[in-house]
C-alpha cells in the first residue's frame, strides 16, 4: 500500500493474524488458527502523513464471498471491538452500498513496524465458536478500509479437522514470513480463549503514489473476467452495420420505388392519393390518427428521455475520470442526483408532446409521469429492504437515509418534473402532420402472422440485445460482482450502438407495418424496441443461474428485484429512441408525397 509522506514516497505491507488457537474436546479437535489480512494500493486521493502519525484502520463489513449484497457489519462477528465503537461519517453512496465504517483497536503508526502485537484477548462461548464456524463454512470475507483503500480476506478455511484462518500471505515484491500459528489455551467448559494479534511492516517503494492502483489491479482477491471487452465492441460494431447497411440501402431504395410510383401524378392533394392504391400511402389520412392511452404514452418518453439524460451524463462524468474505483459508491450518490435533478427533463418532454397530441389533463400526466419509475422503484425497494432488515444486512438503509432520500424526490425531484410540465405545455407548438386525419378511421385489413405485435417485439428486442449481450456480461459482473469497471469509452461505444441499432429496427419494422396498411404504429414502435428489457430480464435469470455462485434469499431478492427495475429501464429508454425514430420516419415519407 502507498500513503503520501511529507518527505517521500513510502509504502506499508500490513499482515495481521487473529490467533484463534487450537481447542480440544472429548471425542474430536476443532482447530483454529490466523487470520490474515493483506493490505494492496489503489488510485486516489489519500492524506499526507508525518513519521509516528496515527493511520486510521476502518473495520466495515463481512458477507459471503458468494452473494456481494449480503453483507454485515464487522462487528456481528466474536472479534476485538473498542468499548465504545465509533462510526466514520459516510457518503450517501458509501451507505447505499452498504459501507458502515467503524474504527478499529490497531495501533497503527507511520513508517513504525509492528511485531505480534496482541490486540486483545477474548473469551469465546460455544455459541460465538459456532457463529464463526458457520462464517467460515458460508466462506466469508472481510472488508477493512485503510485510508480509503479497502483491505480484504477471508475470515477462514475448512479441514477436515474443523475450519482455520489463514496463516500467511506474501506480497511481492516484499516478501514476508509466516506469522501465524496456534498457541495453547485454556478453555473451562464451553467457552475458548482466543489470543488476536496483528504484525505491520512498511516498505519503501518506486511506485509513485498516484499510480498505486497499478497493484490493486493485479490483485486476484476477486475473480478477474474484464479481459476480451473488444470483442463485445467488434461484435457490435459488425451488427449495427449490418442493420445500417439494410435500412440505409435496402430500405431506401424500396421508398425511392414507392416515391417513383406515388407521385407519378402531380395534381392531386394528400387527401386525394388513395384512389385505386394500397400500401403506406393509401393510410396517409389514418397514420397520424392518435393513439388511446395518451397519457401513458407521453409518460413512458418523458421518462425513457430523462434516462437516456442520466445514463449519457454518468458515462460521460466517468470519462471525465469523476469516479475512482476506490471511491466507495460514487456512482450511487451522482446517479441519486442526477436522477433528481433531470426529473425536469421527463416532465418537459412528457407534457410538451402530451398538449402537441391534443391532450387535457395535463396534470394528471404530470402526476403519472412523476410516478411512472418512482412508483415501482419504491416498492421494490420497499420489499428488498425489508428482507435486508429481517436479515441483519448492512444493505438495510437507516432512517436517515430514507429520510434524506424521500427528501429528495418530494423537494427536488417532483417539483422539477412540474416545472419542467409547465414549461412543456407552455412551449408545446402544433403537432406538425403533413397529412390531415379524417374523422371516420379506415378499416385495418387482416395481417400476416409475421406482423402481429409479438413477432415484432421478438425481432425488435433480441437484435439490440444481441448488440450488448457480450458487454452486459461485464456489467452485471461488476454490479453484482466486485469487479471494477473503467473502459467507459467502449461503455459510451456499445451505449450508442444500442441506441442506433434500436433506431434502425424500429424504421424497418415501423415501415413493414404501414406497407400492410396499418396505421397503429405509435404502441407498436415503444413496444417492438422496448421489449429489449424482456430480453434483458431472461439474462438475468440465465447469469444468476449459469453464471454466478449467488444464493439465498437475501442476495435473490436483491438481484431480481434490481434486475427487473434494470429492465424496465431499458425498455422505458429503448421505448422512446424507438418511437422518435419511428415518428422521424414517418413525417418524412409522407411529407416526401407530392401536394398541391
Amino acid at each position: 500500500m502507498l500513503l503520501k509522506s511529507d518527505s517521500n514516497r513510502a509504502g506499508v505491507v500490513m499482515t495481521t493474524s487473529l490467533e484463534l488457537p487450537t481447542l480440544r474436546r472429548a471425542g474430536g479437535g476443532l482447530r483454529l488458527s490466523v487470520l490474515a489480512l493483506l493490505l494492496l494500493p489503489q488510485l486516489g486521493w489519500a492524506m499526507s502523513y508525518k513519521s509516528g502519525d496515527h493511520v486510521t484502520l476502518y473495520v466495515n463489513k463481512v458477507g459471503p464471498y458468494h452473494n456481494p449484497q449480503e453483507t454485515y457489519h464487522y462487528y456481528t462477528l466474536p472479534v476485538c471491538r473498542p468499548k465504545e465503537v465509533r462510526h466514520k461519517a459516510l457518503s450517501l453512496g458509501e451507505v447505499l452500498d452498504g459501507d458502515r465504517m467503524a474504527e478499529s483497536l490497531y495501533e497503527i503508526r507511520f513508517k513504525e513496524n509492528t511485531e505480534r502485537k496482541t490486540l486483545c484477548q477474548l473469551t469465546l462461548s460455544e455459541k460465538e465458536v459456532e457463529q464463526l464456524r458457520e462464517a467460515v463454512e458460508e466462506l466469508y470475507y472481510f472488508e477493512f478500509v485503510l485510508d480509503d483503500i479497502p483491505i480484504w480476506g477471508f475470515v477462514g478455511y475448512m479441514e477436515e479437522s474443523g475450519f482455520l484462518p489463514h496463516t500467511h500471505k506474501d506480497v511481492k515484491p516484499v516478501p514476508l514470513d509466516g506469522v501465524g500459528g496456534a498457541v495453547p489455551v485454556s478453555g473451562a467448559g464451553g467457552d475458548l480463549a482466543v489470543t488476536h494479534t496483528y504484525s505491520v511492516r512498511w516498505f519503501e517503494s518506486p511506485l509513485p503514489h498516484g499510480r498505486r492502483a497499478e497493484r490493486l489491479r493485479d490483485y486476484s482477491f476477486f475473480p478477474k473476467t474484464l479481459e476480451i471487452h473488444w470483442l463485445s465492441i467488434i461484435n457490435s460494431l459488425v451488427l449495427v452495420v449490418l442493420l445500417l447497411g439494410f435500412v440505409i440501402i435496402i430500405l431506401m431504395r424500396v421508398l425511392k420505388n414507392d416515391f417513383a410510383r406515388y407521385n407519378v401524378e402531380e395534381e392531386g392533394a394528400c387527401d386525394d392519393l388513395d384512389q385505386g392504391d394500397n400500401g403506406w400511402k393509401i393510410i396517409h389520412t389514418d397514420v397520424f390518427r392518435f393513439p388511446p392511452y395518451k397519457s401513458l404514452l407521453c409518460a413512458v418518453l418523458g421518462v425513457g428521455a430523462q434516462f437516456l439524460t442520466l445514463a449519457t451524463g454518468i458515462i460521460i462524468m466517468a470519462l471525465l475520470g469523476m469516479f475512482n474505483v476506490h471511491r466507495h459508491g460514487a456512482i450511487n450518490s451522482a446517479a441519486i442526483v442526477l436522477y433528481a435533478l433531470t426529473s425536469c427533463v421527463s416532465g418537459y418532454c412528457s407534457c410538451r408532446f402530451y398538449t402537441q397530441i391534443h391532450g387535457q389533463r395535463w396534470v394528471w400526466n404530470i402526476i403519472l409521469t412523476s410516478t411512472l419509475f418512482s412508483a415501482p422503484l419504491f416498492l421494490t425497494w420497499s420489499v428488498v429492504n425489508s428482507v435486508h432488515w429481517w436479515s441483519g444486512s448492512t444493505q438495510a438503509l437507516p432512517a436517515t437515509t430514507v429520510l434524506l432520500l424521500l427528501g429528495a424526490w418530494v423537494l427536488v425531484g417532483f417539483p422539477l418534473t412540474v416545472i419542467g410540465g409547465i414549461v412543456g405545455k407552455n412551449r408545446a407548438g402544433n403537432f406538425q402532420a403533413p397529412c390531415r386525419t379524417r374523422n371516420i378511421p379506415r378499416q385495418i385489413p387482416p395481417q400476416p402472422w409475421y406482423k402481429h405485435t409479438a413477432v415484432h417485439m421478438a425481432i425488435g428486442g433480441f437484435l439490440p440485445f444481441s448488440a450488448i449481450s457480450v458487454e452486459l456480461y461485464y456489467i452485471f459482473a461488476t454490479v453484482w460482482g466486485r469487479e471494477h469497471y473503467t473502459l467507459y469509452g467502449i461503455l459510451l461505444c456499445v451505449f450508442a450502438i444500442l441506441l442506433s441499432v434500436g433506431a434502425c429496427i424500429s424504421v424497418a419494422l415501423t415501415y413493414f407495418l404501414l406497407s400492410g396498411e396499418d396505421y397503429r404504429w405509435w404502441w407498436r414502435s415503444v413496444l417492438s424496441t422496448g421489449s429489449t428489457g424482456i430480453f434483458i430480464f431472461v439474462y438475468s435469470l440465465f447469469y444468476y443461474r449459469n453464471r454466478s455462485s449467488m444464493s439465498g434469499v437475501v442476495q435473490s431478492a436483491e438481484f431480481f428485484g434490481y434486475s427487473l427495475l434494470t429492465a424496465f429501464v431499458f425498455s422505458l429508454m429503448l421505448g422512446t429512441v424507438s418511437f422518435c425514430a419511428s415518428l422521424a420516419f414517418i413525417r418524412y415519407i409522407y411529407r416526401s408525397l407530392k401536394m398541391d
